[in-house]
């Protein structure tokens, strides 16, 4: 138990030191956006966030293919937790997209493919962990559930293509494979720091849902030992 908190507590100091070191880069070292302005500053959160909204997708889609594979229960709670952690992400993905294109664009959103396929994404995960909460648990639900993990996996390339294969206002990637994106120098660097940032930041998130997940079923399975079961949330 020892080792799991020092684990813990190593990764929590890691995430703040570079959210720490990533929100002075943003917003007194980077320089300023010639174009846009200072509200070009979101990027440096938004584009992080939206990584980590489609990373977890994909690990929810892994660790539910896993389950179906072993009916391994850590499997079904790896994709719970990524599943929660990557709804945040999904939300603030949106969030901070509509505060960047409200002065940009003049409105808060628009109907491109982008967008909508990144909101497709958000509902990927809301339907998922309702699905989760309200539906008998047992093991149907667990292999349904993976099902759903399973599919919400193919929006995540597509919402990455979408200003690629639909040229619209949004701008194409800036960051991976086919990006258009020209990031060098304080931009680079700074684009850099905040995704490994918030990658850090994701992956402690879902370690400590995870461990929390794995305590409540244990408690649950010693309420259904002594008799007082409860459902599963």
């Amino acid at each position: 138990m020892s080792s799991i908190l020092r684990a813990s507590n190593l990764l929590l100091i890691i995430t703040a030191s570079l959210m720490a070191i990533m929100l002075w880069m943003v917003f007194f070292w980077v320089p300023t956006e010639a174009n846009q302005g200072n509200v070009q500053r979101i990027l440096y959160i938004h584009v992080p966030v939206a990584w980590g909204a489609m990373l977890a997708i994909i690990f929810v889609a892994g660790a539910s293919f896993a389950y179906l594979r072993t009916k391994n229960e850590v499997w079904d709670r790896i994709a719970v937790a990524t599943a929660e952690t990557g709804v945040v992400f999904g939300a603030l993905m949106l969030i901070t997209g509509m505060f960047w294109a409200r002065p940009v664009w003049g409105v808060w959103w628009t109907g491109e493919a982008k967008l909508t396929t990144a909101l497709i994404l958000f509902f990927v995960y809301v339907a998922y962990l309702m699905f989760r909460a309200y539906f008998p648990p047992g093991a149907q639900r667990q292999r349904l559930a993976a099902i759903i993990g399973l599919i919400g996996a193919i929006d995540s390339p597509i919402i990455y293509y979408a200003a690629q294969l639909w040229s619209q206002a949004h701008p194409p990637a800036v960051v991976g494979p086919d990006s258009d994106g020209d990031f060098s120098g304080e931009f680079g660097l700074t684009l850099f720091v905040a995704t490994m940032a918030f990658t850090f930041l994701f992956i402690y998130i879902a370690r400590e849902r995870f461990s929390i997940r794995e305590t409540e079923d244990t408690l649950i399975e010693i309420r259904r030992s002594i008799g007082d079961a409860e459902p599963a949330i």
